[in-house]
């Protein structure tokens, strides 16, 4: 997979960021999700390469990249910290301007990255969210259900981090598979490469890190911005599975339009792992929106 992405890596505040990088044209940063890796994009990411100078990395705490210590706070895994990481990714690829693509956590990244380096982010798509902040107030039985690992994994230490060490290729699995297009979405060797990353030591500790601060101090930057009256000013498009759980229980472009200034977007007939279940959608949305 990814055989024409040159790989890198690149240090900020002592944690090492695995990077990928091919194509040439205006850069194209992509953000993977929760369980996953950069891997994700392994049905898009050539197609895109051909109108874009595609950057791939792996958040920090999940694929290749370093698992930072954690913090009192959660300060080392906040969408702020990890939207910095980003940031100099694309600094050390020569980019200060760049258009995101992301999915679910990713997204998450994206969404921070926006807000607070809105100078540098050109146009944002994100994949398969509604604001973090909107959906723990609006979270019902539906969804809790659905995403139990939200709840699971804020709870404190070390009980999620034990349970998920024990065998963390079942976590995983578990989490993948049981969505709606199951664990026949995934190529086998991008299975593979989730289920080697997630086996890396540390990785069960960096994954309840990311979910704890997202219920807790990234929930406090979001309201400060919500207080404030910020809205993202890039064009924004979000897109959907209507088979998943997030289009199901929130109202996805409504709450974005809270949210930001421009939003466009849709469902696609697909569950949760749009780059993977769709792909051909998804190409045709990107090189619709981004500009090239």
């Amino acid at each position: 997979m990814l055989s024409a992405f040159a790989t890198d890596t690149v240090v900020r505040d002592g944690v090492h960021l695995h990077t990928r990088r091919a194509g040439q044209g205006p850069a194209l940063l992509l953000l993977h999700g929760h369980p996953q890796t950069h891997a994700m994009w392994h049905r898009v990411a050539d197609s895109l390469a051909q109108r874009f100078t595609v950057v791939m990395m792996d958040l920090r705490g999940y694929g290749d990249s370093d698992r930072p210590a954690p913090h009192p706070q959660h300060l080392n895994h906040s969408r702020r910290a990890m939207a910095l990481d980003a940031v100099a990714v694309m600094q050390h690829h020569g980019f200060d301007r760049f258009q995101v693509l992301a999915h679910d956590r990713g997204a998450r990244v994206a969404h921070r990255l926006a807000a607070d380096q809105g100078e540098r982010v050109e146009r944002l798509m994100l994949l398969d969210i509604a604001p973090t902040l909107a959906m723990y107030e609006h979270t019902g039985e539906a969804f809790a259900r659905a995403y139990w690992h939200w709840f699971f994994l804020i709870q404190p230490p070390p009980l999620p981090e034990a349970l998920i060490d024990s065998d963390p290729v079942r976590y995983l699995r578990q989490v993948m598979g049981k969505r709606h297009a199951g664990l026949a979405a995934f190529a086998p060797e991008a299975l593979a490469e989730y289920e080697r990353c997630i086996a890396r030591p540390g990785s069960a500790q960096a994954i309840c890190e990311d979910y704890r601060a997202s219920a807790g101090i990234d929930l406090e930057h979001d309201r400060s911005d919500v207080q404030a009256q910020r809205l993202l000013t890039q064009p924004l498009r979000v897109l959907w599975g209507d088979k998943g759980a997030v289009g199901a229980n929130f109202d996805v472009l409504g709450l974005w339009r809270e949210r930001a200034v421009s939003v466009s977007g849709r469902a696609l007939p697909c569950g949760h792992y749009i780059a993977e279940e769709a792909p051909a959608l998804l190409l045709q949305e990107a090189f619709e929106f981004f500009r090239s």
